[in-house]
């Protein structure tokens, strides 16, 4: 699939690619120290962070190969916002989350991939939100990264952490 501007989903594609490689980069390598700090109280250390976007990617995948097998049923879900609460994810392996994180993102990128343009409006009902799309999962994936991307940043701005390559993936 190429992508053009009349391609949305080559275009969201390229922003999970390039987020999640981004997020990879920026994550990888942090003393743990820097990793486990909490900029303020209930803030999300990088550690936390890193657990969170590999519980949203499972997620999304999840979604996405229901959707793209035509499962019947509500679309799987859960609330990926209190997990970091409910677990010590402050503890975690960080090299361990990250590549888990790698491994779900080759996955949903496989499956995104293979699908047939017209495959990218086959929808499933969400419990909560209804009926959406492939490419309405897709997006919001990208877009929960991009998010995720400007906070890390942000973070290790604060902790005074060194930036990251890109190319050190």
């Amino acid at each position: 699939m190429l992508a053009d501007e009349r391609d949305s989903s080559g275009w969201v594609l390229k922003a999970l690619r390039e987020a999640g490689n981004s997020l990879l980069s920026e994550l990888h390598g942090l003393d743990g120290d820097t990793l486990c700090r909490r900029p303020a109280g209930d803030d999300w250390s990088l550690t936390e962070i890193t657990a969170h976007l590999r519980d949203a990617e499972e997620l999304a995948l999840r979604q996405l190969t229901a959707i793209s097998e035509r499962a019947r049923g509500p679309l799987p879900f859960w609330d990926i916002d209190v997990l970091p609460l409910e677990r010590d994810y402050r503890s975690a392996d960080v090299s361990r989350l990250l590549a888990e994180f790698r491994a779900l993102r080759r996955q949903t990128s496989g499956l995104l991939w293979d699908l047939a343009s017209a495959d990218w409006q086959t929808a499933g009902r969400h419990p909560y939100r209804g009926e959406v799309t492939i490419q309405d999962v897709a997006r919001e994936l990208a877009q929960h990264d991009l998010e995720h991307l400007w906070q890390v940043r942000r973070l290790k701005s604060e902790l005074g952490a060194a930036g990251a390559r890109d190319d050190d993936w």
